[in-house]
């Protein structure tokens, strides 16, 4: 089916491939649906629903028909369009969703029964009997569900995520986009140019018409290639911009490996973060076919996708073919087919005043009722009012006209709006703050007009951003208007594809709103019109406007479903790339982690972060002796722990003090600069949401610090705190956790430590207990904070997160020299339930400020988030669990985390369940296990012996109960 003297590809060495095991050979430059169509192979899958035959409709991204798998094994991928594959050396594909093969399904027998499957079909069936949904229905639902099957096996390719900044990027490099480009970098912005095909250029390749003088193929080359050579361009083609963010940032999917075989040295895909101050979108338009019965058989493709074909790739779908179109473009497919030397059949416009051609017979005011053939058409019925004509053909190409590519104008959930001259929804002007929309995306249909548009579009961008756009010679080219007249559907019996992937007719449309699913979104739920893989961006204004015909209101009042990034789907291994193998959460590592590995420190998960459990030495076989010696080593002489985990929030502004007073339960508007006050926030249930302290740098600035596991949680309620209950007050909040490397230093010796490291050292009167300032480290400024979670001298110093490595590394050295060093998360566990000290153990969404022997925290002063909650009877008073602490009778016995306590003389029951442990922990300094956890009126039994039973542990230890505080209780070494 190739087509001499066609294609923009003059490298004509062959390539060898495989369909459903059959060996072909393809072209350099084809797609693997382009090299398919050039062995006469149309026949490519099965649809979701009936199994209906199904070929090529489209040339890109939006294909919903010809889906394959390619691979095999571990390095199969499902579900990829056979129009946007390149075509590589030994490729290996197959079809999908059939069995036993392609051309004999045995599921579509499902198609005659569809009388019975209409729309909403599983919302009436599949409720009754109720016991069938498990033992029946749901089994062979999952059976039947899916297109393509992920190989079951763990996936070997690789995977990268990348992030670019720029001035101005430029999605999309058909000719708006290529002009926006020059024009943008000329004027020297920092430009990226995004294009999700594998060469840029656009319509501009699948055309006859010359641009500037040249043919517009080798037009759009040379204007890539010199902008190649422009060092303030990136060029970044297989790259589809697949979301829109807040602030300028774009999600990119670029497809790195697909075109050639695997190589385990490369990556398959890279998943890009791209921020941009200004974005240009000219990312064209997309093709709708008309509905007409059995519009859905292979040979049947939108007109501009067989002009691509044709013109570009140099293969068509057969020799004699029609075209079928509302509007003007579809006359040029007409046309190149004919000039090719293909036998047009007729070109068929439904537009009565549509003048005739010598180059082939022209139907004007005809309409096609009927599509012949089952794995490929042969023949179509068409009306002319009362006459009826049937003509064989293998070919047909449909156009009902061109949506502009308005989904990504809508991430941000603004809706495009109607213009009835094209027939098309396009964008809103500004729905994305620092986008402009330019070219046949704007509604802008000939090439003329999309080069000027280009050019108006980068100058806007550019004066916005202060450079100045060298005049700019505009290419002639073709200005030809875009005349259209609106065709949905066609007359006739038999049923009319509108997603030829899901199954959606345009009869599920109509009786969608006869049961009253008149919304459109209602409408896309109950008949899975555009929920397929292709999202509907062939079918969903043809859908929209048979809804609108239904339910007699407009296309504009029935209105759009909502656009969602992705805009074509990526690969989950592609979004989480660098965590294979590692689960869902993200992994957040320390300025210190690359350190601590190398010190052979084992990780554990505090929050979302990788914090060191321990440091091992020489010797050491088990983690309790690391543990107890660097619990010794910090109470004897000094020790190091990174902190920076800890939520930092920054809190700024005019009201930022009686802001804090709000949030918190204490005050924290008497705290003067340059000191620290411990503070815990309440839930508005009144109970304990978190603690931490929070030092005043100024005035009117303020660094909170959060719990690790509640950062995010906390940074969420004050968000909500200011812009709900205080939208008076001139405050703002940050989260600066990760600008900030922090580390503890911890010990006796921890101020001669600090001494050997700051410029200016610090003498015995500076910096007392719970104070905080700047210091400089070698010409750096920093933070310093005196407070301490181990209960002994301590200090925490902060640093830009740049040099958090250094500063760690150092601080290891010096620590070292005064005989302490590193310390993990076991022996600060250890440190800080020697004195009684919170964390989310305690906290944990259950306990109040009386719980935890804390109410008088609680200023009767002002009000505060959760205070009147707090005050209800049931929060307080001896009924409650207390906070206690927990020591073995026995020194040597164990205590374990989550066990619960008993009177000693009674059965250990759930009936007699007294309270219960959550930290414990060995304490080398008191020779014993310790323990904090609440107990039944526990302050009044402090002295009482009673039993910890763990029945998982088998577990029973008699325990006195204790003052949570066991070590230093005037707390005179933190306060040295």
């Amino acid at each position: 089916m190739r087509i001499p003297g066609k294609g923009i590809y003059s490298d004509q060495s062959d390539i060898r491939f495989q369909f459903d095991g059959r060996q072909l050979t393809g072209r350099t430059g084809d797609t693997l649906a382009s090299a398919l169509m050039a062995n006469d192979v149309h026949l490519l899958g099965r649809s979701f629903k009936y199994h209906r035959p199904r070929g090529v409709l489209t040339a890109g991204s939006e294909e919903p028909n010809a889906l394959m798998t390619i691979g095999r094994g571990a390095q199969a991928d499902p579900n990829t369009r056979a129009t946007t594959q390149e075509l590589y050396e030994g490729l290996e594909a197959t079809s999908q969703n059939r069995w036993p093969s392609l051309g004999f399904d045995l599921m579509s027998i499902t198609n005659l029964a569809a009388s019975f499957l209409g729309a909403g079909f599983y919302y009436k069936t599949f409720m009754w009997p109720k016991s069938f949904w498990e033992k029946l229905y749901e089994p062979v639902i999952r059976r039947a569900a899916g297109l393509g099957a992920l190989s079951g096996l763990a996936n070997t390719d690789r995977y990268e995520k990348a992030y670019a900044f720029c001035d101005v990027l430029v999605i999309g490099a058909g000719p708006s986009g290529l002009m926006a480009a020059w024009s943008a970098a000329r004027a020297g912005a920092d430009v990226i140019l995004a294009d999700e095909d594998f060469q840029m250029g656009g319509r501009l390749l699948s055309e006859t018409q010359e641009v500037d003088g040249k043919p517009s193929a080798i037009w759009a080359q040379d204007m890539v290639n010199q902008l190649s050579h422009m060092d303030n361009v990136r060029l970044m083609p297989r790259t589809t911009i697949t979301g829109v963010y807040d602030q300028g940032t774009f999600a990119a999917l670029e497809r790195v490996g697909h075109h050639h075989p695997r190589k385990a040295d490369k990556p398959l895909e890279c998943f890009w973060r791209i921020a941009a101050k200004r974005t240009v979108l000219a990312a064209g338009a997309l093709e709708r076919p008309i509905a007409f019965a059995n519009n859905d058989r292979p040979g049947i493709m939108t007109a501009g996708a067989m002009r691509s074909y044709l013109n570009r790739w140099g293969v068509v779908p057969g020799q004699r073919i029609a075209v079928f179109g509302n509007n003007d473009d579809a006359h040029q497919t007409a046309h190149d087919l004919s000039d090719a030397g293909i036998d047009v059949v007729a070109l068929i416009d439904p537009r009565p005043d549509i003048a005739a051609s010598d180059a082939f017979p022209v139907l004007a005011g005809g309409q096609i009722s009927s599509a012949q053939g089952r794995h490929k058409i042969n023949g179509i019925r068409v009306c002319q009012g009362a006459k009826v004509t049937d003509l064989q053909v293998d070919g047909l190409a449909v156009s009902g006209g061109w949506n502009p590519s308005v989904h990504l104008t809508c991430h941000l959930n603004n809706r495009p709006v109607w213009n009835p001259d094209l027939a098309a929804f396009v964008p809103r002007p500004d729905t994305v703050p620092g986008l402009i929309t330019c070219g046949t995306a704007n509604g802008i249909m000939s090439t003329a007009a999309c080069l000027k548009d280009g050019v108006s579009a980068a100058e806007a961008i550019c004066n916005d951003l202060n450079f100045k756009v060298k005049n700019v010679t505009i290419p002639e080219a073709q200005d030809d208007p875009y005349r259209i007249s609106p065709l949905w559907e066609t007359v006739g019996k038999g049923r009319k594809w509108l997603d030829f992937q899901n199954d959606v007719t345009t009869k599920d449309v109509r009786q969608a709103a006869q049961e009253n699913m008149r919304s459109v979104e209602h409408m896309k739920r109950y008949t899975t019109q555009g929920m397929a893989t292709d999202q509907g961006k062939n079918s969903n204004v043809g859908a929209l406007a048979i809804l609108a015909d239904a339910t007699g209101r407009g296309i504009p009042e029935t209105g759009t479903t909502t656009f969602r990034p992705p805009y074509t789907p990526v690969s989950i291994g592609a979004m989480g790339a660098g965590a294979q193998g590692q689960g869902f959460a993200p992994h957040r590592l320390l300025t210190s982690h690359a350190m601590s590995k190398k010190l052979g420190a084992p990780q554990i998960e505090a929050g979302l972060w990788h914090r060191a459990s321990y440091y091992p030495i020489h010797g050491e076989t088990h983690w309790r002796q690391s543990c107890d010696r660097e619990v010794k080593m910090v109470r004897g002489h000094v020790g190091i722990c990174d902190v920076s985990s800890l939520g930092k929030i920054d809190v700024q502004g005019p009201d930022a003090a009686a802001f804090l007073d709000f949030a918190y339960a204490n005050t924290f508007s008497t705290l003067k600069p340059g000191r620290v006050r411990y503070g815990i926030m309440l839930r508005e249930d009144g109970h304990v949401m978190d603690d931490g302290t929070t030092a005043c740098l100024a005035p009117d600035h303020y660094v909170m610090t959060t719990t690790t596991a509640a950062a995010r949680q906390v940074m969420m309620h004050l968000d909500f705190l200011r812009q709900s209950h205080c939208k008076h007050m001139d405050v703002h909040t940050i989260s600066v956790t990760e600008q900030w490397a922090q580390f503890a230093v911890a010990g006796p010796k921890s101020r001669d430590l600090l001494n050997k490291i700051l410029d200016t050292p610090l003498g015995r009167d500076q910096f007392p207990f719970m104070s905080c300032g700047e210091v400089s480290i070698a010409g750096t400024s920093a933070r310093l904070f005196r407070i301490s979670f181990s209960g002994e001298h301590a200090y925490e110093i902060a640093v830009p997160a740049q040099y958090g490595a250094a500063l760690f590394s150092t601080l290891l050295h010096y620590a070292q020299s005064l005989g302490g060093g590193p310390y993990g998360m076991e022996p600060l566990n250890v440190l800080r339930i020697e004195k009684g000290f919170l964390t989310h153990a305690e906290i944990h969404g259950r306990i109040t400020m009386d719980d935890i022997g804390m109410d008088r925290m609680v200023s009767r002063k002002k009000d505060c988030v959760g205070f009147s909650a707090s005050r209800r009877p049931g929060l307080l008073g001896a009924s409650r669990e207390q906070m206690v602490g927990i020591r073995p009778i026995a020194s040597d016995q164990m205590l374990h985390a989550g066990a619960h306590l008993f009177e000693s003389d009674v059965r250990a029951r759930r009936e007699n369940d007294l309270g219960y442990l959550t930290s414990v922990g060995y304490s080398p300094t008191l020779s014993s296990y310790l323990g904090l956890g609440f107990l039944r009126n526990g302050r009044a039994r402090i002295g009482d012996h009673l039993r910890m039973v763990d029945h998982l542990h088998g577990a029973d230890v008699t325990v006195e109960i204790c003052d949570p505080v066991f070590f230093d209780p005037s707390g005179d070494r933190l306060r040295d």
